[in-house]
């Protein structure tokens, strides 16, 4: 069968349609709206308050399904809005292309190629950003969002702010927050957190300086995109992060789990002991209410097993914490002399901590740094001999 039939079929078979969001982009939205409906008539223009000619524009595409709103809402209503629709019309999937004329329709075949091979994945279009004409803001702004996606998700692309994407409609999660650009960042990272698989597709563009209109705007949208990551980044390390740490456990056994992803990772043994030593120092410091974030971020940051040095930071499990308070208000009696005298026992209370602040976090800060780097060590030592002897057999 010849390859234009090949994709005839395929576009035939799968039941998608086309969401075109525009806002004021009357030079390019004919040409684009005409591009698409070589490949498909199911299209739906979402018409985002333009007080341009695009009214006039779409009286010609009455026979497709238009949504007008009364007044600039933003993009991600737009879509909200878009897949609305596209789900009561019944469509499975859903392809967003920006009507200023960057994209393509020509991609339209290849979204719906990869879709067959990866069902119910989201798919987005992955830009060139080093060729002629890319605004580097543009091409700053990907890389910002492209680090900000794969610490919330572990998941690295190459193009997360690409608007030309194919969406699982069903699958999308129900509830959002954002209803601007920065939508196109929260329906991302909240479908890999569902467990979507969200993955890059590569694709053409035009930038053209001539024709291309931008709506960006640079300090409102961008800090609102940093308000989301913030939230999300939160989310990730106060949520998302444990569940699918306890989620994996409870699936494998925690026999299994422990032997195959800590021991059997492909970490080295100094990396291994170094996530050992992290988690324990975290543990121990006086950073009460914040452990988890912390460990995580700088877990993160320094690419050591997060799942390691979750465990190691359990030291300081409830059962343990008096020895903690203990121990770091003697360690720190050594380095910070108080006018009042501290009794080390039984009648200690947490006033008594409070009259004596800078005693306790001297020292737990010093018994954090002795206790992770003799742990450390000694973990190094063991997961040697462990290895070398598990070699010989």
């Amino acid at each position: 069968m010849k390859p234009i039939l090949l994709q005839q079929e395929l576009l035939s078979l799968t039941h998608f349609c086309v969401i075109v969001p525009t806002y004021n982009n009357h030079k390019t939205l004919k040409r684009v709206l005409d591009s698409v409906l070589d490949y498909t008539l199911n299209v739906i223009i979402v018409n985002d308050g333009s007080t341009d000619e695009t009214s006039e524009i779409l009286k010609s595409y009455s026979h497709l399904i238009q949504i007008h709103h009364p007044e600039n809402l933003g993009k991600g209503r737009a879509l909200r809005n878009g897949f609305r629709k596209a789900i009561e019309t019944g469509f499975e999937y859903a392809i967003t292309i920006d009507s200023d004329g960057q994209h393509f329709a020509s991609d339209i075949p290849n979204f719906i190629a990869e879709i067959q091979k990866e069902p119910n994945s989201l798919l987005i279009g992955s830009r060139n950003m080093t060729q002629e004409n890319v605004p580097k803001k543009s091409s700053f702004g990907n890389k910002f969002s492209n680090f900000w996606f794969q610490f919330e998700t572990g998941i690295k692309l190459d193009d997360t702010q690409s608007g030309y994407r194919l969406y699982p409609l069903q699958l999308l999660p129900k509830q959002f927050y954002t209803n601007k650009f920065e939508f196109e960042i929260e329906v991302i990272v909240r479908s890999a957190w569902k467990g979507i698989l969200v993955k890059n597709i590569a694709i053409e563009i035009l930038y053209d300086p001539a024709e291309r209109v931008s709506h960006f705007r640079p300090f409102k949208d961008f800090t609102r995109i940093s308000i989301l990551n913030t939230v999300l980044v939160l989310n990730s390390l106060l949520y998302i992060k444990p569940r699918d740490f306890f989620r994996k456990a409870k699936k494998k056994g925690f026999k299994k789990f422990f032997l195959e992803d800590i021991l059997e990772s492909n970490d080295s043994n100094f990396k291994k002991a170094a996530a050992i030593a992290l988690g324990i120092f975290i543990g121990i410091s006086p950073f009460w209410g914040f452990q988890t974030v912390l460990l995580l971020s700088f877990a993160t940051l320094l690419r050591l097993n997060k799942v390691i040095a979750y465990l190691s930071s359990n030291v300081s499990f409830p059962p343990f914490i008096p020895f903690i308070i203990y121990g770091s208000l003697k360690m720190g009696s050594y380095f910070v002399s108080n006018k009042t005298t501290l009794v080390l026992d039984s009648s200690l209370t947490l006033d008594d901590i409070q009259q004596n602040a800078t005693q306790y976090i001297v020292g737990s800060l010093i018994l954090a740094t002795v206790s992770s780097l003799t742990i450390g060590f000694l973990s190094y030592l063991l997961l040697t001999f462990f290895n070398s002897t598990k070699n010989k057999k």
